[in-house]
């Protein structure tokens, strides 16, 4: 059975455990401390107990993907995974660190992949024991129910590193499209701009928060809003990935807008911390404005 290691157990990091347990890997899930791990491991429990009741999986199923997920208290002991992918917060210099301190145990064989959203594969790549085993893997949330898999290869990223991580993630059942490395890549670098205008919309006043979510809902066929999706993926990941265009393009069209600067100041985050462009302490999301 082969082995993979999960460095971060929040929402992505589970959701990539996940999917991957009940594909038939091993998995070793690790954060900060061995606690929030289990942590993680727990809120995965949650989210497969739903599908249980919901008749999508049966419970022998859940308990065989729980069985192969095993929380563990550092990096230092995913030595044995063939590949290992970061989920951690979309900041570089934490990135970097993680790749550093994980590649002191990594096999010669091993691959190191990233899911990071918009930071460019090439750049991350300089961090990593060997830039041909590294990779972008950009799974999308939330991962069980998200059918995409974006495969992004670096300047030094290996015919053999892109084929070994496509076949994994089609095993998940993922489809994989490639992308070239260029800030955002394929989706965040059409998507960002679209939320991103939302809030130059919001904070120039040409309409509510709701006729905005509805305008573009109905208008455009969505399943949401682009001000409910901003909360839904986090203002201030949303802030970092625009920034993150802005700077890698040098193009203004990926300024970031004031309003949501402003919120992400204030630590209104979306969902995540109960309060963005919608306030979600009641039984609905209420329009903060």
């Amino acid at each position: 059975m082969q082995t993979v290691g999960v460095i971060g157990a929040g929402q992505m990091g589970a959701g990539i455990a996940q999917v991957s347990a009940q594909a038939g890997f091993h998995v070793l899930l690790s954060d900060v401390s061995r606690e929030r791990a289990e942590a993680g491991k727990a809120g995965i429990a949650k989210a497969l107990d739903r599908l249980v009741t919901k008749e999508k999986i049966t419970a022998d199923a859940r308990d065989a993907a729980l069985a192969l997920i095993e929380p563990v208290a550092s990096v230092a002991e995913m030595g044995q995974a063939f590949l290992v992918i970061e989920a951690a917060t979309e900041r570089e210099e934490i990135k970097r660190a993680i790749f550093a301190e994980v590649g002191k145990v990594l096999s010669d064989t091993a691959i190191l992949a990233s899911n990071t959203s918009s930071i460019p594969i090439t750049r991350l790549a300089q961090a990593a024991p060997d830039a041909g085993r590294f990779v972008g893997v950009h799974f999308f949330n939330p991962v069980p129910v998200m059918g995409l898999i974006e495969l992004i290869r670096g300047l030094a990223t290996s015919d053999a590193t892109v084929q070994a991580v496509e076949a994994f993630g089609q095993k998940l059942g993922k489809a994989i499209v490639h992308a070239n490395d260029a800030p955002g890549f394929i989706v965040n670098r059409i998507l960002m701009p679209m939320l991103n205008e939302a809030c130059f919309a919001l904070g120039e006043g040409v309409a509510t928060i709701r006729d905005i979510d509805l305008a573009c809902q109905l208008g455009l066929n969505h399943p949401m809003g682009p001000l409910t999706l901003a909360d839904f993926i986090g203002l201030d990941t949303c802030l970092e990935i625009t920034r993150v265009l802005f700077e890698g393009t040098g193009d203004p069209k990926f300024r970031p807008a004031p309003l949501l600067v402003k919120y992400v100041e204030a630590g209104w985050f979306g969902r995540k911390t109960k309060r963005g462009f919608y306030d979600y302490t009641g039984a609905e999301p209420v329009p903060t404005r």
